[in-house]
């Protein structure tokens, strides 16, 4: 009998709310994520360019337009044109071999041109034989006038921005990247632990933290085969899985001579204080125990499921095992 081929297993699951997206890769499911959250967490490092992508594929696919590297060569004969990404090839190959398609043709008297839209032609005709573009900003006051729908949208991002909604600030952000600096900056919320006093810069952090004054704590295991390491954190186990198994380290230090990297954001700001004499270090200074030493009973089962990690807006998933910890008192 003839082989039966089953679609992937998908074991990548989207943990928003009435979302039922599924992948059967790690990359496919954080690129989707951005789609409910907006961040883009993959910047191109480019002098001047201030893009940013859900993938590091996307973002590898980007940076050819800087090296000039045009990979896919139009497969029409005797056609030497070459472009960066498959698409561009494709609809290269569709405006310009592709004869079955309707022409819309420029009727003004000497012209004659062909477009294969619509919207070519309209554009056309604005550019050549009027004096004002078709396409108008609709901001009140704003006479800017554009040659396509496309431009018009780009262009308005200035007039609207991303509006600060801290009551009383009146800053706009060209971009939300722009935006999300002048939140950190800005309007930084410190909060307090009432056990021990030390402070955070979100709700999440400090009730990760209040973990440590429990009697049970939650430990989370590494998903990867062959790895036994467990973490106190999703934080460090989402930074130990992408520097030591995906070997990613995007987030480099910018400071002059220095080139570490780092897998998380959050290690890098965390770094940037030893290059800052202004800001206070962070009070590392508390000793290390094994996990041995601190822990007694371990409860029976491990438990499959997915979490949600808000990492500064960046939200990733993966599956976790989970152990129940007993801490004991070591007086």
């Amino acid at each position: 009998g003839g082989e039966n081929f089953k679609e992937p297993h998908k074991r990548y699951i989207c943990s928003f709310p009435n979302c039922s997206a599924a992948y059967n890769k790690q990359w496919k499911l954080d690129a989707h994520l951005c789609k409910h959250t907006g961040v883009r967490p993959y910047a191109c490092e480019y002098d001047g360019c201030d893009k940013s992508f859900c993938s590091p594929y996307h973002l590898a696919r980007h940076q050819l337009s800087h090296s000039g590297v045009k990979p896919f060569q139009c497969t029409v004969d005797g056609c030497t044109e070459a472009f960066t990404t498959n698409a561009n090839r494709a609809r290269h190959i569709s405006r310009i071999h592709t004869h079955e398609h309707k022409k819309y043709v420029c009727k003004f008297e000497g012209c004659g041109l062909e477009f294969r839209k619509h919207k070519q032609l309209k554009s056309h005709v604005c550019e050549q034989h009027s004096q004002l573009p078709l396409y108008q900003c609709t901001y009140e006051g704003c006479q800017m006038r554009f040659t396509y729908p496309s431009k018009v949208k780009r262009h308005e991002k200035v007039h609207r921005g991303y509006p600060c909604k801290e009551e009383g600030c009146t800053f706009s952000g060209k971009t939300w990247t722009e935006y999300l600096k002048h939140r950190r900056e800005q309007h930084r919320v410190v909060l307090r632990c009432d056990r021990c006093s030390r402070v955070f810069r979100d709700s999440s952090s400090l009730q990760q933290h209040q973990q440590v004054h429990s009697e049970m704590r939650v430990v989370f295991r590494c998903p990867r085969e062959s790895c036994n390491r467990s973490f106190t954190t999703t934080f460090n186990l989402q930074s130990h899985i992408n520097s030591f198994h995906e070997e990613l380290r995007p987030f480099a230090c910018t400071h002059t001579g220095c080139r570490k990297t780092f897998s998380m954001k959050q290690s890098l700001e965390r770094h940037s204080i030893v290059h800052d004499p202004e800001r206070k270090k962070l009070n590392m200074t508390r000793p290390k125990r094994s996990l041995a030493s601190r822990l007694s009973e371990l409860t029976v089962t491990l438990q499959s499921n997915t979490y949600r990690n808000y990492n500064n807006s960046v939200v990733l998933s993966l599956q976790w095992q989970m152990f129940q910890l007993k801490i004991i008192t070591l007086d």
